[in-house]
């Protein structure tokens, strides 16, 4: 075993365990509810970056991305707190999936992410996911935009799951490279 593995020991029950002090590897799958951070500089300015992530959220949001029953139409949010993240269907309705509960323009925003692991729609709040984005300006007029998808272990069973597909290339890391495409077409 090379030194940079993790050193197995007994515990008193007779399961192996892992010495304090060994480096640890992360499987694919979180089994801590560990954050999700993800980090783009956008070529556009603090005010355009944060209108597009908002204002003009359909502009970029993928039609594949949402949980309605339907295909969606629109996808919409709010600009206040208490303001409804949703989607409007094909068919004409309504669907829910996020609630903004700090509104800071130009430099701000918190929404309680309302799906549940199963990719359904969670009314309840504390049984959300948590998703804070933050809008830097940087050199040359260009704009930091950092996100933080956190709490998943709030959403109760299957939420592990539900974080390593956010964290994946069809989660955040795709979907900022989309809003970052989309705020530099602005500028």
């Amino acid at each position: 075993m090379s030194s940079a593995e993790p050193t197995p020991r007994s515990t008193a029950s007779g399961n192996a365990a892992v010495s304090p002090n060994a480096a640890v590897t992360q499987n694919p799958i979180a089994t801590q509810d560990t954050p999700v951070r993800k980090s783009i500089t956008v070529k556009a300015g603090l005010d355009t970056a944060f209108e597009v992530f908002t204002a003009g959220f359909d502009s970029w949001w993928p039609r594949s991305h949402h949980i309605g029953p339907v295909p969606m139409k629109r996808a919409v949010m709010q600009g206040h707190v208490g303001g409804r993240c949703y989607t409007e269907q094909t068919d004409g309705t309504e669907c829910d999936w996020g609630e903004i509960t700090a509104w800071e323009p130009p430099r701000r925003l918190v929404m309680a992410w309302k799906i549940d692991p199963q990719w359904k729609y969670q009314p309840d709040m504390a049984k959300t996911s948590e998703v804070e984005v933050t809008f830097t300006p940087v050199d040359n007029g260009a704009t930091r935009v950092d996100l933080e998808h956190r709490n998943f272990a709030r959403a109760g069973a299957g939420w592990e799951t539900m974080r390593g597909m956010i964290d994946s290339e069809g989660g955040w890391n795709g979907l900022l490279r989309m809003f970052a495409t989309e705020a530099e077409k602005q500028q």
